[in-house]
């Protein structure tokens, strides 16, 4: 664009108000809103409206049959005052969290980075044994055996075996072990899809650079992927922390598949089983609109402080 062109345009602005340049640029790119607008529609209508009409129901007394009553903040009163299970729940999500989320995340990275420099042929296999996991139904199956409560169990025959234990565990019975088993099997299947988006963003970045780089003073691999990997890769990144801050969040169904529902003694027992409790089984829709949306500005702010952490990479 030319300078006169461009002092043109900023003089034709300076003629219009703020909402009628706005517009006016709307006509201007007409073919692209209407291409984007089918998407923008169903955005609306399946993700913005339900977490609004959430909020709004999260200050009723709705129960799907009779017409909402309006009790301002009794839903959330309750829920952090009178509501014993549900602090077990933040308590539980939170640890679970806590390791899960980063642990998950840097596990895919560090793994990605390592098949990123297999040969090709072998990359392609090594991705196969890695992500299977968490696309394969016999999961939770192949646990389940592995610390079944009886004799049978693999954990249970190998320890009596070797003299230390006398009697069998019921692994998935016992609130001392629940917690820890259900961590291990979800960071098992944690390398999904943001292991595959990492190795695509390494993929994806040019040889060049690291030559470049090498000329500019970076001496080691760990110099490399400060000051380069990891600054090509701040979208795979950004997508990979939404996906573990999701998955660590949204845990629940690792505990109904091996512990049932609800684990012993609420040992496992998340937010999310708590909305699956008062929502999908007890129909108390302003109650579970309440624990919904308390969710929803946990991951927000997770969420937000993983972007201000990742602006900061490669600085």
């Amino acid at each position: 664009m030319s300078k006169k062109t461009a002092t043109k345009k900023a003089s034709a602005r300076k003629d219009l108000t703020k909402g009628q340049w706005i517009l006016k640029e709307m006509w201007r790119n007409k073919v692209a809103y209407f291409m984007v607008a089918p998407y923008m529609i169903l955005f609306a209508m399946f993700t913005v409206m339900p977490v609004v009409l959430s909020i709004v129901v999260s200050f009723t007394d709705f129960n799907l049959l009779e017409w909402p009553n309006f009790v301002f903040l009794d839903n959330y009163i309750s829920l952090f005052f009178d509501d014993d299970i549900f602090l077990i729940a933040c308590k539980n999500t939170l640890i679970f969290a806590i390791i899960v989320g980063p642990v998950s995340y840097l596990m895919s990275f560090l793994v990605a980075w390592f098949i990123n420099e297999l040969p090709p042929r072998i990359r392609a296999v090594v991705t196969l044994i890695f992500y299977a996991p968490s696309i394969g139904g016999n999961v939770y199956l192949i646990w389940g055996t592995l610390f079944s409560a009886d004799s049978y169990g693999w954990a249970n025959a190998t320890l009596k075996k070797l003299g230390i234990i006398t009697k069998e565990i019921a692994f998935f019975q016992n609130e001392d072990w629940v917690m820890p088993l259900c961590i291990i099997v979800a960071l098992w299947i944690s390398l999904g899809t943001s292991f595959l988006a990492f190795i695509a963003g390494l993929q994806g970045i040019d040889r060049a650079q690291f030559e470049a780089g090498a000329v500019d003073g970076i001496r080691n691999r760990w110099q490399e992927l400060y000051y380069i990997t990891l600054p090509n890769m701040k979208p795979q990144l950004m997508f990979g922390a939404v996906m573990a801050i999701t998955g660590a969040f949204g845990f629940g169904g690792v505990v109904d598949a091996l512990c049932g529902f609800p684990s012993v003694n609420y040992a496992a027992h998340t937010i999310m089983h708590h909305l699956n409790d008062y929502g999908g089984m007890r129909f108390e829709m302003g109650y579970s609109s309440a624990i919904a949306v308390i969710l929803f500005v946990i991951m927000v702010g997770a969420n937000s402080l993983v972007k201000r952490m990742l602006s900061k990479v490669g600085t």
